[in-house]
């Protein structure tokens, strides 16, 4: 599916959230994420996350049914529906172990887990059942507490222990370490200058031997350096993030902004990968 190091991949974000802190509510009925999905696509998106739960700083968290209601039907008809788009890879950014299960049934490649299979106890065999890749994602406590767990010790060496530690359990469970994919969470129970750290010290994490995924898109340590309150004028200052995560080694970028991004990664990839 992928050739790692011979270019930079981009995961277009496609939120079905009313609630996303970028884009809540924009594409929450099928038409309106086809219709998301076929722009992301036509302006080079390698991949598509499809998430039906905000992982925003303080969102609630919906049940089993509801997400599936919100994600199922678009893979459904991403994969086999009228306007199907039948070779683009779709993830879906999910902790629960039955929506990645109804996900896959439904014709999804990929499982995006923010929290590297801790929520739920079944996400590891069952991602191991189903043969597909997982993204691991460094995170501390929820996304309803994870803003108040910043204290670090030691950042880079704590998120690279729990990584270690993840990757160790998904083999474990019978995961291939070639389908494993990390990442380090930018964001994620993260002030701004640990997302700016882990930005500088991402080619450690190569030492893992794993993909690096980064999701620098709009996020609030951008906002702060330009004084950009709203996320969607980030767009820029998300290109810069995206240029030093492939300096310093990154596989995949996730955003949302894929025509601009996609400039970014062309002209950085000709500098750094040689």
């Amino acid at each position: 599916m992928f050739n790692w190091g011979d270019r930079t991949y981009l995961m277009g974000v496609l939120n079905v959230t009313p609630d996303s802190f970028s884009d809540g509510g924009e594409f929450d009925t099928l038409a309106d994420a086809l219709a998301q999905a076929r722009s992301l696509i036509a302006a080079g998106a390698d991949i598509l996350d499809i998430g039906g739960q905000s992982t925003r700083p303080g969102s609630v968290e919906i049940s089993l049914e509801e997400e599936l209601d919100r994600v199922v039907p678009i893979v459904q008809a991403l994969r086999d529906g009228q306007d199907a788009h039948p070779t683009i890879p779709i993830s879906v950014d999910t902790t629960k172990a039955a929506v990645a299960k109804a996900a896959v049934a439904g014709g999804a490649d990929i499982i995006n887990d923010i929290s590297a299979g801790t929520f739920d106890p079944e996400m590891f065999p069952t991602v191991a059942e189903l043969g597909v890749p997982i993204i691991l994602m460094h995170i501390r406590g929820t996304p309803q507490t994870m803003q108040q767990m910043t204290d670090y010790r030691d950042l880079i060496g704590e998120i690279y222990e729990f990584l270690a530690s993840r990757i160790a359990d998904a083999i474990a469970a019978g995961i291939k370490r070639e389908k494993i994919i990390i990442d380090p969470g930018i964001g994620f129970a993260k002030t701004y200058n640990q997302n700016l750290e882990i930005l500088r010290r991402l080619a450690e994490f190569r030492a893992l031997g794993c993909p690096i995924l980064v999701g620098p898109s709009r996020k609030s340590f951008i906002g702060h350096i330009l004084d950009r309150p709203d996320p969607k004028q980030r767009v820029w200052g998300t290109g810069a993030a995206c240029c030093g995560a492939i300096a310093f080694g990154a596989d995949i970028l996730r955003v949302h902004d894929v025509k601009e991004m996609r400039d970014v990664c062309r002209v950085a990839d000709a500098i750094f990968r040689f």
